[in-house]
């Protein structure tokens, strides 16, 4: 991902979620995808998906049992 993409995925998910605290940080060695953030928590994975010439973003998050206890 170019450093303008990363630019653009950080206003997006900010104004989608409206939470300023959103940040896509490029990973390093990697072009097809960057680390999401929530302040200075990894949340995590955007992955580039390029078909046919059309570039589209996956979100990929994982959410672990023992993070949801303080909901059940």
């Amino acid at each position: 991902m170019t450093k303008q993409e990363i630019e653009i995925l950080t206003k997006y998910l900010r104004g989608k979620f409206g939470n300023p605290a959103f940040e896509v940080r490029a990973r390093p060695n990697k072009n097809d995808s960057a680390e999401v953030y929530l302040g200075e928590e990894f949340i995590g994975v955007m992955y580039l998906d390029e078909d046919e010439g059309e570039r589209s973003y996956n979100f990929q998050m994982a959410i672990l049992d023992i993070d949801l206890e303080d909901y059940a």
